[in-house]
């Protein structure tokens, strides 16, 4: 049973200059695309009732209502289900918001990155400040109860005291759910190839994400995820559903998708989706190790970390003496919690979860 589906929208008005997805492709090809899609769905949609739908992109929010509810529809839903859009602030208008409610969106996932206007010039943005606020006074306005908004850290020239600012102005909107992300510069991004001055360092990037955590916490926000924060009842079920080694669906250009101990990723390549949508460039058979060693490594993602018990009844392993070593050692540091029933991550922890996480990996 597959309860999780995520969907691909590659249309963009502009490529951002730190974005290395598949993305940017012109909305002229929206009709040929969703066709393609719809193709995708029915023929691998097994009919069981999801519990999440996440739409990204990309800019889903290019697309009409009509064309969402044309994909909705390909779909059975639990009576609870969480389906959220990825929302960029240029393409809010009443109207068309009203409509997506309407046919069944329940979550926004809002693209600010940052305040600043300056910066967000710098990094290829189409928004402003004034735009950020007017599009989330409009979803609120026409029901939206459930948003969650992104936020970036490590931008040219934010200083510490420009992230704070934006961190304060974002628990002023009140969303339910804040995401967070340190910027990587991928090779893919403009970016890449033109790489910009003032850069904060990654002691100045750590500096914030500490800043950024104590901040939310104190303002009543749950960091329940290394990047994520949100209001108790608000943790985006569908990225649970990926931290839980749960099984997905991923429709689209570039969609990646896990079922059974299968992973699989969508052809990149536009034309090919085109003329064949069931078109893969990678299927992996996962080993049980490799299977094991990717539900550890999602689980200490999250602040509630490796359930014990859940590892030892599905792998067959003594969980505590097949890692000793690495839990003594990050113990130790404060790097890391363990009682009889789970090992976490503590806040520092996070700063290095990378390095802990590998320390798993055979």
């Amino acid at each position: 049973m597959i309860e999780h589906a995520y969907i691909h929208i590659p249309f963009c008005i502009r490529k951002c200059n730190y974005c290395a997805f598949i993305s940017g492709v012109e909305i002229s090809n929206k009709d040929d695309y969703i066709k393609s899609l719809i193709f995708e769905i029915k023929s691998k949609y097994k009919g069981d009732k999801l519990k999440t739908l996440y739409i990204g992109g990309g800019t889903p929010s290019l697309l009409e209502p009509s064309d969402i509810n044309k994909i909705l529809n390909c779909f059975n839903y639990d009576e609870n289900s969480e389906i959220t859009l990825e929302v960029n602030p240029e393409t809010v208008n009443k109207s068309k918001f009203i409509e997506l409610y309407k046919i069944g969106i329940n979550r926004i996932s809002l693209g600010i990155q940052t305040f600043n206007n300056d910066i967000l010039k710098q990094i290829g943005r189409k928004h402003s400040r004034e735009n950020i606020l007017s599009s989330y006074n409009i979803l609120r306005s026409t029901g939206f109860d459930n948003i969650s908004i992104d936020l970036i850290y490590g931008l040219p020239n934010q200083t510490l005291n420009n992230f704070i600012s934006d961190i304060n102005q974002a628990i002023e909107l009140k969303p339910q759910h804040i995401s967070t992300y340190g910027l990587k510069i991928e090779e893919g991004s403009y970016f890449y190839d033109n790489l910009p001055e003032n850069l904060p360092d990654e002691d100045m990037q750590a500096q914030m994400y500490i800043k950024l955590s104590e901040i939310l916490k104190n303002n009543g926000y749950k960091h329940y995820e290394i990047s994520n924060f949100a209001h108790k009842g608000y943790e985006s079920r569908h990225n649970l559903s990926y931290w839980l080694n749960k099984n997905y669906y991923g429709f689209g250009l570039n969609a990646s998708g896990y079922e059974g101990n299968m992973r699989y990723k969508n052809t990149s390549n536009l034309n090919e989706y085109l003329k064949n949508p069931l078109l893969t460039e990678e299927n992996n058979i996962l080993t049980n190790t490799e299977t094991l060693e990717n539900e550890i490594f999602l689980a200490l993602r999250l602040s509630q970390g490796v359930n014990i018990k859940n590892i030892e009844q599905k792998y067959g392993i003594i969980f505590k003496d097949k890692y000793k070593k690495i839990i003594d050692k990050y113990t130790k540091l404060n790097l890391m919690k363990a009682d009889e029933n789970s090992i976490s991550l503590t806040e520092q922890g996070f700063l290095l979860s990378n390095e802990i996480m590998s320390d798993f990996m055979e």
